[in-house]
C-alpha cells in the first residue's frame, strides 16, 4: 500500500491555506508543535479542525516559545535553567504542555510526539520521564497516544526496540506508544538503505506495529535545486527533481505518512500524483543508494 500524505506545519506561513490544499490531495494529518511558526500554529489550526473532523492531528512537547516558557515557570513547571535550554521533557512539563497544546488546538490531538528526546543530556532518562506522564494523559483520554519525533536519535542515542521497551516499563503491555517520526530523503537516506537490508527503524517500527511518519522529504525545500537531472532520471525518468526525491522517500519500505510543508496548490497536486505511482524497484533504490554513498 502506498503512503499517504500529511501537512507538516513548520515551515508553513498560511496554515489554513496549506490545510486547503492538503486536504484537495487526500492528506488526513496534520503535524505541528507548540513552537511552530513562532507559536501560532496550533491556534491557527483550531478554526481548521473544528471544521474537518475527520482531519488527525499530531502535536509534540519539548520545544518553547518564549512566551510558553514564561507561563510554564509561572505554572511552576519549568526552571529557570530549563527556560534557558529552550526545551524540556520532564514529566511535569510535558503533562502541562500536552494539556496546553489540547486547549490550543481546540480538541484532542491523536499523537503527541515528544521532540528530539536526543537533546537531553540523558536522552533514556528523558524518554522515560516523557513516556511516563504520556501514560497518565492517554488513559485519561486526554490524548490518543504518544510517539518519539527526533531528528538524529535513531543515529545512536536508542532504537526502536528502546522506545518500546520504554514504553512497557512505563505503561505495561496496554502502553500508548504508537509511533515514531524522523526525516527520510536523499540527504538522509541511510533509513532506506537498512530497510532493504531489512533492518533500521522503519523496518522494527513497521513489526511492532507503530506508525511511521516521516519528514522533511525534500530537505526543507532544498533538494529540488540540488538533485541533478542525471540523478532524476536515473530515479524516474521524465520527472522533476523534486517529484524524484519525493518518490525515493515513498518507496522505502515501511513509509507510513509521509509529511509535506507547502502552501502551493501544485506541489500538493505533484505529491498526490508520485505517491500514488507504485513503489520503485529495490533494484533501483540501491542504485541511488550506491550513486549518494548512502
Amino acid at each position: 500500500m502506498s503512503p499517504d500524505l500529511a501537512l507538516g506545519t513548520y515551515r508553513c506561513q498560511d496554515i489554513p491555506r496549506a490545510v486547503v490544499h492538503a486536504v484537495a490531495c487526500g492528506a488526513s494529518w496534520i503535524d505541528t508543535a507548540p513552537n511552530y511558526h513562532h507559536g501560532r500554529a496550533q491556534t491557527q489550526l483550531q478554526s481548521v479542525l473544528t471544521g474537518n473532523p475527520g482531519l488527525r492531528v499530531s502535536t509534540k512537547v519539548g520545544f518553547f516559545t518564549p512566551d510558553v516558557a514564561t507561563a510554564a515557570g509561572e505554572a511552576g513547571v519549568l526552571t529557570s535553567a530549563e527556560a534557558a535550554s529552550g526545551h524540556c521533557l520532564t514529566d511535569r512539563y510535558v503533562a502541562w504542555q500536552s494539556r496546553r497544546n489540547a486547549a490550543a488546538l481546540g480538541r484532542t490531538p491523536d499523537i503527541v510526539f515528544i521532540h528530539n528526546p536526543e537533546r537531553a543530556a540523558r536522552p533514556h532518562d528523558a524518554i522515560i520521564s516523557a513516556f511516563t506522564a504520556l501514560e497518565v494523559e492517554a488513559r485519561a483520554e486526554r490524548i490518543g497516544g504518544y510517539g518519539v519525533a527526533t531528528w538524529t536519535g535513531f543515529a545512536g542515542a536508542f532504537t526502536v526496540a528502546d522506545l518500546l521497551d520504554i514504553a512497557s516499563r512505563c505503561g505495561g503491555p496496554d502502553h500508548h506508544l504508537t509511533a515514531v517520526q524522523f526525516p527520510v530523503s536523499l540527504v538522509m537516506l541511510k533509513p532506506v538503505a537498512q530497510a532493504l537490508d531489512g533492518t533500521g527503524p522503519l523496518i522494527e517500527a513497521t513489526a511492532a506495529g507503530l506508525d511511521t511518519f516521516v519528514s522533511a522529504p525534500l530537505h526543507g525545500g532544498e533538494l529540488p535545486t540540488i538533485v541533478t537531472d542525471e540523478l532524476a532520471q536515473l530515479i524516474d525518468p521524465g520527472t522533476t527533481p523534486a517529484e524524484a526525491a519525493l518518490r525515493v522517500t515513498a518507496s522505502a519500505p515501511g513509509v507510513k505518512h509521509v509529511i509535506l510543508g507547502s502552501e502551493r496548490a501544485q506541489h500538493w497536486e505533484a505529491a498526490r500524483r508520485v505517491l500514488a505511482l507504485p513503489p520503485l524497484p529495490d533494484k533501483i533504490l540501491h542504485e541511488v543508494i550506491d550513486v549518494l554513498g548512502a
